[in-house]
């Protein structure tokens, strides 16, 4: 059986429309002939999510008791027993009811596309466990309802609904959220400007890795080796020396220059121990890369050059930054350096910057572009 497709509308906190969009999309699919049912969509009153509601089949929910008071859940075997092309499941982090088929909601929507049901489902940023502390520590609250990360990342589709902050301060205002008892507490809490600003600058940063990763995967697929430079990706070649500090400040003012840039360093050990590294140098730039909030990373190649070239690749970077040779003038005529080789090696995908220190051998910033400008 051809397992089914899931696509995730992802928003940064409650009101931004990720139900409403959800059932236009069913809608749209229904109107192109497509079988397609409400499994579960909670409007919370919200008249426009439940007008858009109108007109969509819906599988009628299993009333459950619990502690003395009933509850409706989605009814997962009456959904499989339909058997729909599409289902329309609110809520992915959404905790059931103890007696409940499974635990989470994900777990139930994960049974649908194992029986070949396509599955449009809804997400806030705060239900991603990986986020649960981030979210705490900028709201207050603590989310007990979440999702793992990898289920929402092995979704086939996942769309940003993206709303900035005053705009959903206002609809929250107009009564479009929360009912008109709820919405001066929201608005002073939860709801701070501040808040919804660092919310979705989460949701925009996570969508954007999300993206990244399929772009890799495409490449990779497709067999393409030339970087694609979505961001400005910065890679800082580190020999070990004391140099290394310059260039990975270097890295992370030039990776700052753009919006989501991204620092990375590499430091090439090669397999026949030849020029090894001062461990203490290395220990300490691995945690200034840490610190500034970069990814250090180490490789194992007898050929230094070609294994940074190739892990610039590999990342997709844009840049590579090399500290100016130590070498001296004898054995610069004599032989190309780990620089030079670098630098003819970038062909015209990745800007090579080579960056003078107090200890190279000539002084010299040199700056080398690959691109015609």
């Amino acid at each position: 059986m051809v397992r089914g497709r899931l696509r995730v509308y992802l928003g940064a906190a409650p009101g931004v429309g990720k139900t409403y969009d959800m059932l236009a999309e069913g809608h749209r699919r229904a109107d192109r002939g497509t079988d397609v049912v409400i499994a579960f969509s909670e409007d919370y009153g919200r008249t426009l999510t439940r007008r858009m509601a109108e007109g969509l089949e819906s599988v009628p929910r299993r009333t459950m008791a619990y502690r003395d008071c009933t509850f409706t859940e989605m009814d997962l075997d009456a959904v499989l027993a339909r058997h729909p092309q599409v289902a329309l499941v609110d809520e992915l982090a959404h905790t059931n009811i103890p007696g409940s088929r499974n635990d989470k909601r994900w777990q139930d929507v994960e049974k649908l596309l194992a029986a070949g049901i396509d599955v449009i489902s809804t997400v806030n940023i705060q239900h991603l466990e990986s986020l649960n502390d981030v979210v705490r520590n900028i709201t207050g609250v603590t989310q007990r309802e979440t999702v793992p990360d990898d289920v929402v990342r092995s979704a086939d589709q996942i769309e940003l609904v993206d709303m900035d902050a005053e705009a959903l301060r206002r609809r929250m205002a107009h009564g479009n959220i929360y009912a008109p008892d709820k919405v001066e507490s929201a608005l002073a809490n939860y709801f701070r400007a501040g808040n919804l600003t660092a919310l979705r600058e989460i949701a925009l940063l996570w969508a954007a890795d999300r993206v990244e990763e399929a772009l890799l995967r495409y490449r990779g697929d497709h067999g393409i080796q030339q970087p694609w430079p979505t961001r400005e990706r910065i890679l800082v070649a580190l020999s070990g020396g004391s140099e290394g500090d310059t260039l990975i400040r270097r890295g992370k003012r030039a990776a700052s220059r753009g919006a989501g840039g991204e620092l990375l360093a590499v430091h090439v050990e090669r397999d026949d121990a030849i020029g090894s590294a001062a461990p203490g140098f290395l220990a300490r730039q691995r945690d200034l890369v840490e610190e500034l909030g970069g990814a250090y990373h180490t490789v194992t190649d007898d050929d230094p050059a070609r294994a940074v070239l190739d892990f610039a690749r590999e990342v997709n970077a844009s840049h590579i930054l090399i500290g100016a040779t130590r070498r001296g003038r004898l054995k610069r005529v004599l032989s190309r350096g780990i620089g030079e080789t670098i630098i003819e090696g970038s062909g015209e995908d990745i800007d090579v910057y080579v960056v003078t220190h107090a200890e190279a051998a000539h002084g010299r910033l040199l700056h080398r572009r690959t691109d015609p400008a």
